[in-house]
C-alpha cells in the first residue's frame, strides 16, 4: 500500500507542468497574412485564429494574440467576432522579416502559432510582380474544401530554373512580390497567404512578399493601382502567365512578360513573351 502510494505521488510530481491548464482547451489554426512596409513605419500584421475539428471552422474571437519578432514579443491584441486581430509593429531595418503569431494565456483555445513574413523595402527600390502561377508547370489547387481537416494546397511543379532565374533577379537588384488571387483557395486570403508561402519555401524560391488579391477580372489592376496610391509606385514590371495579369501592366503604361509561352493569340500586342525562365533576364 505504501509502495502504491508512493509511485502515485511520484507521477504527480513528474508529470509535465501545464498539463491542469490545458485542459478542456480545442485545437485551432492560426494564419498569418504577409505585410508590405517600410522602415520606421508603422506596419499592421493581420492574423485569423480559426476553430480546427470535424465540424466546419469558424473563427475565434475575444483570444489573446502576441506578435513575435526574432523571438521577442512586440505587440498584442484580442481577436474581433471573426477571428481576426492586427498587431502593430515598427520595424528599424529592411529585408524579409520573418514573424509569428502566437496564442496567449487561454482557457479555450490550446497553444498555437503561425508564421509570415514583413517585407520592409525603401519605396524606392525596384519591385517584380511575380504571378504565382506563372512558376508552376500546369497549376492547379486542391478544392476539397468540404473537409475541414483538410486545407487548400498550390499542387503545381516548379517550371524549370524558374527558382534559379529568379533567385539571379532578387539577388542585387529587384524585390519579388508573389501574386496570388484568393479564388485559387475559395477565396480564403489566409490560406492562399500561408499555402502559397509553404509552396515558394518548399521549392526553394527567394523570400518575397505574398500579396493576395480577390477574385475578378479586375483584380490585378486593382491591386497595382492600390500600390501605386500608397508610394509603391516601383511596381513597373509584371511576370506572369495569364492574359488578365500582363494586360492590367500594359493598359498602365508598365512593363508585361508572360511565361511559359501561351497559346496563339492569348498574348496580348504589347506584352513580351518568354518560351521558358531562362529567357526572364533578357526580356527585361
Amino acid at each position: 500500500m505504501f509502495r502504491t502510494v508512493c509511485l502515485f505521488s511520484l507521477a504527480i510530481v513528474l508529470s509535465p507542468l501545464g498539463t491542469a491548464g490545458a485542459a478542456g482547451t480545442a485545437p485551432a489554426t492560426l494564419l498569418v497574412n504577409d505585410s508590405l512596409s517600410s522602415p520606421n513605419q508603422i506596419v499592421m500584421v493581420e492574423a485569423r485564429l480559426m476553430s480546427r475539428g470535424p465540424a466546419v471552422s469558424a473563427g475565434l474571437g475575444g483570444e489573446p494574440l502576441e506578435l513575435l519578432v526574432y523571438g521577442k514579443v512586440v505587440a498584442t491584441a484580442v481577436t474581433g467576432e471573426d477571428g481576426t486581430a492586427r498587431l502593430p509593429f515598427t520595424p528599424k531595418a529592411q529585408g524579409i522579416i520573418p514573424v509569428q503569431v502566437r496564442v496567449g494565456e487561454s482557457g479555450r483555445v490550446a497553444p498555437t502559432e503561425g508564421l509570415g513574413h514583413l517585407a520592409i523595402w525603401e519605396r524606392r527600390n525596384p519591385i517584380v510582380a511575380v504571378e504565382l502561377a506563372a512558376l508552376m508547370d500546369a497549376p492547379q489547387t486542391n478544392k476539397a474544401l468540404s473537409d475541414a481537416r483538410s486545407k487548400p494546397e498550390p499542387e503545381g511543379t516548379p517550371l524549370p530554373d524558374a527558382a534559379d532565374e529568379l533567385g539571379k533577379l532578387t539577388q542585387f537588384y529587384y524585390r519579388v512580390m508573389y501574386v496570388v488571387p484568393s479564388a485559387s483557395f475559395g477565396g480564403d486570403r489566409f490560406q492562399a497567404s500561408e499555402s502559397s508561402r509553404e509552396w515558394l519555401k518548399l521549392h526553394k524560391f527567394p523570400a518575397g512578399y505574398v500579396l493576395v488579391v480577390p477574385g475578378g477580372e479586375q483584380a490585378f489592376g486593382t491591386a497595382i493601382d492600390a500600390l501605386h496610391a500608397d508610394g509603391w509606385k516601383t511596381v513597373k514590371t509584371g511576370i506572369g502567365r495569364s492574359k488578365a495579369f500582363a494586360e492590367a501592366f500594359l493598359q498602365r503604361r508598365l512593363a508585361a512578360v508572360m511565361v511559359p509561352e501561351p497559346a496563339k493569340g492569348e498574348a496580348p500586342r504589347k506584352a513580351k513573351v518568354a518560351k521558358e525562365w531562362k529567357e526572364i533576364r533578357k526580356k527585361l
